[in-house]
């Protein structure tokens, strides 16, 4: 880890360090641990948001880091055909490989560096599981996946796909060359990120150098996350320590900032972090399993319509199917 990199990170575009005496760094309000779990057929993952207010995470709803695990042969393991609708997933793989497939059509493996953003919208089925060939073999498996909201005007969108090969991902250095950024979606610093979405988000993947700072200028009506993905540092002006498997959200201003440790534990030499924010929907949110709407009336609908099949059809080529939908999250 990481997948994406390159040899002399001084050639890439600079993003200019913000000028303290007109910026205001953002104040760290919490730092959560995320809990382990299992998902789909039992492939672990830590839960990135839990514990934290939905409110502060709009527009934002759910983020599992799957791994990073070393599978035995025999061992990779993916989830069932499910549903979803009222939202987008961002599936975001730094090491292993993932197929995803759903009802609209779209699909493909994604793996070291790839992303793939799916927009459920009104409804779509799908299922993600290792290739065959990657089962029998096994190996290092690590991403994530995020959930996107979409406000009521654009629950029930038709479903589209994107798939983000990791050549596409724009490829930044901070100001000092201490920090390798990957941006997937949105701006910084006049920069943009192959990412369509429907709802305004920034998404990157940045890799700090042992000792390494990083300010990096934030949308002030965007919300702003950080999660460590692997190695250890702090955040926000106040240098808030941050390890493997913390959620550090910020408060109100147009500066993160993050740093390195300057010895490293855990296995990396590195601090592996994404930063993450959003333009905040300020809706109600009703949510349940692979449904995220805004009243419990149209759970209730999305329930009744995939059981009348009307969220698509598992396309005719074997695969592992499942009656019901998929118990993904209860975040109600």
């Amino acid at each position: 880890m990481p997948a994406v990199t390159v040899d002399d990170i001084l050639v890439l575009p600079r993003v200019s360090e913000p000028d303290p005496a007109t910026t205001a760094d953002r104040p760290v309000l919490s730092v959560t641990t995320a809990p382990a779990g299992l998902e789909g057929e039992g492939f672990p993952v830590r839960r990135a948001f839990a514990g934290v207010d939905l409110s502060q995470l709009d527009p934002f709803i759910h983020m599992d880091q799957m791994g990073e695990v070393d599978y035995a042969p025999g061992e990779p393991k993916g989830t069932p055909w499910h549903p979803h609708r009222g939202f987008e997933t961002v599936t975001y793989m730094i090491d292993g490989v993932f197929r995803h497939q759903d009802s609209n059509g779209g699909g493909g493996l994604i793996t070291d560096g790839d992303t793939q953003w799916m927009t459920a919208g009104g409804g779509i089925l799908h299922i993600e599981a290792p290739p065959e060939e990657v089962v029998v073999r096994g190996g290092l498996f690590h991403g994530f996946q995020l959930w996107v909201n979409l406000p009521a005007r654009l629950k029930m969108t038709s479903p589209r796909y994107q798939d983000i090969r990791a050549g596409q991902v724009k490829l930044l250095s901070s100001a000092d060359g201490g920090a390798l950024l990957r941006l997937i979606a949105g701006d910084v610093a006049g920069q943009q990120g192959p990412g369509v979405t429907h709802t305004p988000i920034t998404l990157l993947h940045a890799t700090l150098s042992p000792g390494a700072r990083l300010r990096l200028p934030w949308r002030q009506d965007f919300n702003a996350l950080a999660y460590v993905l692997a190695g250890s540092g702090s955040v926000g002006a106040e240098q808030r320590p941050v390890q493997m498997g913390q959620l550090a959200v910020f408060g109100p201003g147009d500066v993160i900032n993050v740093a390195a440790s300057q010895r490293q534990d855990g296995g990396t030499d590195t601090l592996e972090i994404l930063l993450l924010g959003g333009q905040p929907i300020k809706e109600p949110v009703a949510a349940y399993g692979p449904f995220v709407m805004n009243t419990k009336a149209e759970l209730v609908q999305a329930f009744d319509d995939y059981q009348a099949g009307k969220l698509g059809s598992i396309p005719a080529e074997p695969s592992h199917v499942t009656d019901e939908p998929h118990p993904g999250h209860d975040v109600l």
